[in-house]
């Protein structure tokens, strides 16, 4: 039993070089094509800090947090679903200052989905006294699917450009016999140049309320990379 089982192991090693022997000795093209794409972000991650130091102790942070949370769904946030607490752990983060005063504050992670919303959010904290609000950073929710559609294009391009280059020898592509997805990947929007924070809002004119601030977030860029062998007939 263990002599036909080796013979088999045997067999289907040859078979495998014989496969590999083949292909290699077959006519034919390598070509490498890269696709990419930029995609406005869809999902924006705003950070949030509430400090009783803000307000100078006038204000505590359970009553700051329940200002926070109803402004929020005054202007269309779902906060059950989009702001969470930064550090379940520790849950509140002290400051001890002169004379052993404790200040005690939270941080918050609050998604949005886009700019215009971004920019309404901070308005909207500011009128509470919460202008501590920085960009941790930005997401493509849809990146998969286009991954998808890239390496798709990135084949179509492959074999356009094996025709290009076998056209001027009077030569034929034949049907792919390899096909290797090389790389892809997702370039996160650079958010290390934003900050919001303070009073960044402007006036509208004649007006006594806040203009939307215009805010507008890197596109993330998609790549793709294939690696394709055709026939040559």
């Amino acid at each position: 039993m263990k002599k036909l089982s080796i013979i088999f192991l045997l067999l289907v090693c040859i078979e495998s070089i014989s496969q590999t022997k083949n292909f290699i000795d077959v006519p034919h093209l390598q070509t490498t094509a890269k696709v990419d794409t930029l995609v406005i972000p869809d999902r924006i991650y705003l950070n949030i800090s509430i400090s009783e130091k803000d307000t100078k102790g006038k204000i505590s942070v359970e009553e700051l947090e329940n200002k926070m949370n109803e402004k929020l769904k005054s202007i269309g946030i779902n906060t059950s679903e989009q702001l969470t607490l930064n550090d379940l752990a520790t849950n509140f983060t002290k400051y001890f200052l002169k004379q052993q005063e404790i200040v005690k504050a939270k941080e918050y992670m609050l998604l949005v989905y886009d700019a215009i919303t971004a920019g309404k959010v901070i308005i909207a904290l500011e009128e509470i006294g919460v202008s501590n609000v920085v960009l941790k950073k930005t997401e493509y929710s849809k990146t998969e699917e286009m991954i998808l559609i890239l390496k798709s294009k990135a084949v179509e391009k492959a074999k356009k450009q094996a025709i290009a280059l076998t056209k001027p020898l009077n030569m034929k592509v034949g049907d792919a016999i390899y096909i290797a997805d090389n790389i892809y990947r997702a370039n996160s929007a650079n958010v290390s140049s934003y900050s919001i924070r303070g009073t960044s809002s402007i006036m509208e004119k004649n007006s006594n309320k806040f203009a939307p601030i215009l805010i507008e977030f890197e596109k993330i860029k998609i790549e793709t990379e294939i690696i394709a062998y055709f026939k040559i007939e």
